[in-house]
């Protein structure tokens, strides 16, 4: 049975798109199977994965608001070697017209019931705010992976976030826990950033992946060709950083059971 995990941050520019595909890719590189669900309607994590948004048959817009079944409407990327629920523009409509569905943040949950079985693992790419899209994929998730930068601002964010992974805990989804916190972009050369660093250490303590994703420019440059920067040149610093990182959340998971 697939655990199944939030990416999410409520501040924007954090890296969570880059950290969904480069975790996938990196799974799927140590023989895990692995489903990106793509739950941002600019669609980032689809077109970053090797996957046309605009040319997509059926879409989580479609699983949310049709009933159209994951099996049907995911993609496999044979290049990154996961298989893809993409988004596209059309999600942009979703949160209106779920106000009307039964059982409407929960819409997701019982799409995945179906198909969870058949991973090791289930990412989820949520939109950087906490609207109806991104409450679908916290009331589906076992737990939330957050990258952060080590910034005073985002320390801010965490702790609403934090909050909110609370308040759906309490009165949605009883499974949900803060699985942890990724340090993303991170330069050792900075002294505040590893002032941050510290500070979120100590705070959150072993909450705190041991993994440091460091800025790097190939991982910058690789969505320009709808690749993960592990796919894209694995050799990379913060390539190989995002294979740790698999490696590192795979480890984590067994000591769960």
């Amino acid at each position: 049975m697939a655990k199944i995990f939030c990416i999410a941050n409520q501040k924007g520019g954090v890296g969570k798109t880059t950290t969904t595909v480069n975790l996938c890719a990196g799974l799927a590189k140590i023989g895990q199977k692995v489903l990106l669900i793509d739950l941002d309607p600019q669609g980032n994590a689809t077109m970053g994965s090797g996957v046309d948004k605009r040319a997509l048959e059926h879409s989580v817009y479609e699983v949310l608001l049709d009933n159209v079944p994951i099996a049907d409407a995911r993609i496999r990327s044979e290049t990154c070697g996961y298989d893809v629920l993409g988004a596209n523009r059309d999600l942009a409509g979703a949160e209106v017209e779920l106000v009307n569905q039964t059982m409407r943040e929960k819409r997701l949950r019982h799409a995945l019931a179906l198909v969870h079985d058949q991973y090791d693992f289930v990412l989820i790419d949520c939109p950087p705010s906490l609207n109806m899209l991104t409450l679908n994929g916290l009331c589906a998730a076992n737990g939330v992976i957050v990258p952060m930068q080590c910034e005073y601002f985002a320390l801010e964010g965490l702790s609403d976030l934090v909050n909110t992974i609370k308040q759906v805990h309490a009165n949605l989804n009883r499974d949900l826990e803060l699985i942890g916190l990724l340090r993303v972009m991170f330069d050792n050369r900075i002294t505040l950033q590893k002032q941050v660093s510290d500070q979120i250490k100590t705070h959150f303590g072993n909450k705190v992946f041991d993994t440091v994703i460091p800025r790097n420019v190939r991982l910058a440059e690789a969505p320009s060709y709808g690749l993960p920067g592990v796919v894209f040149d694995p050799a990379a610093r913060g390539s190989q950083a995002f294979l740790e990182f698999a490696q590192e959340m795979v480890a984590r998971i067994d000591t769960m059971r």
